[in-house]
């Protein structure tokens, strides 16, 4: 057919787009294993730390030990600084590999050296090649920061960098775990982790399956590059129920952040083959509602080839004013200390 392509090759252009989720330091390592043994098909597990001992231990498909020369694998102990060292030490190698991927989830709880320091550092680094970074940040209960100055100092700062970044960033509060509080501790990461692999498995899907009003991965960076700093909702209802489906995506959110006035709002719907026209106006109705008139709106809508009684909602906000997420890390009014992770 002269210059036309041939199947192969059109199924090779149509391939999902790679992904990689990765840990960054302690904290994040462990929530990828977490990713892992809920299901992440196609997906790539990245472990990245200073730790040595800490690296072995950790069930993942790829590790990264960064600064062996300044860090010798011994850990950072809080130091940011030596994190940085370590990262510019190792840069070629960690961009190197990050870089093939499409869509690069960075998870790291915030607080010690290692994650706080590399986070912004890879966020930044990754902006310079065609990957989409997607920072996760695991914001410390309020009392770690009330009792902890040092600790304090290296959240602040790095939540200021992804800020100051822009793009997609998810902060998921450890605070909002409270309500949680009468599970054990490690069930409560857990129900955390769990809510951060629905988002990422939603916005993976998003663009990962041709719909009948198309959001594509060119999309997304392009709402992106327009939208300033942004972040990601959820939520499933029953299809008799599509009004409340903005609501539960705001209400239910683990993360943590202030909408503006008129955010841009790229959302998508997705149900079976008894969605209706009638349903998609009464969200579009509430998307304008409760996002107060969206300065900007893309809309995409896929129909799976049977019926269904559920319709799942996935958003991503834009516009988000400065301090957004450091305004999270105000100190809470009492309630009793629980362990970082």
């Amino acid at each position: 057919m002269g210059d036309g392509l041939d199947l192969d090759a059109l199924r090779a252009l149509a391939a999902s787009p790679s992904i990689a989720v990765v840990g960054l330091g302690g904290a994040g390592s462990e929530a990828v294993e977490d990713l892992v043994e809920l299901g992440l098909p196609g997906a790539r597990a990245i472990a990245v730390n200073t730790d040595a001992m800490h690296l072995g231990r950790v069930g993942v498909d790829e590790r990264i030990l960064l600064g062996r020369r300044e860090l010798q694998g011994r850990g950072s102990g809080g130091d940011r600084a030596a994190v940085l060292r370590a990262a510019e030490e190792s840069r070629e190698e960690i961009v190197r590999r990050l870089a093939r991927f499409e869509i690069v989830f960075l998870l790291a709880g915030l607080g010690g050296g290692t994650g706080s320091a590399l986070l912004p550092y890879l966020s930044r680094e990754l902006r310079e090649t065609t990957a989409l970074a997607v920072p996760v940040v695991f914001l410390p209960f309020h009392l770690e920061l009330e009792s902890n100055p040092v600790r304090s100092g290296n959240v602040e700062s790095a939540v200021a960098d992804l800020e100051e970044l822009g793009g997609l960033l998810l902060a998921l509060a450890n605070e909002k775990l409270r309500k949680f509080d009468s599970l054990p501790i490690h069930r409560v990461f857990q129900v955390r982790n769990a809510y951060l692999h629905a988002l990422v498995t939603s916005l993976v899907d998003m663009v990962d399956h041709p719909s009948q009003l198309n959001v594509d991965l060119a999309s997304l960076k392009s709402h992106l590059r327009q939208s300033g700093l942004s972040t990601l909702v959820i939520a499933e209802q029953h299809i008799s129920e599509p009004d409340r489906l903005v609501h539960q995506a705001l209400a239910d959110s683990l993360l943590d952040f202030r909408l503006p006035d008129h955010p841009s709002a790229l959302v998508h719907l997705e149900g079976g083959t008894n969605l209706t026209l009638q349903t998609l106006d009464e969200v579009l109705r509430e998307v304008r509602e409760r996002f107060r008139d969206p300065g900007q709106l893309v809309f995409g809508t896929r129909i799976r080839p049977e019926p269904r009684e559920v319709v799942r909602l996935t958003a991503v906000l834009g516009g988000l004013r400065p301090r957004t997420v450091r305004e999270a890390l105000r100190p809470a009014r009492g309630g009793p200390p629980v362990p970082a992770r």
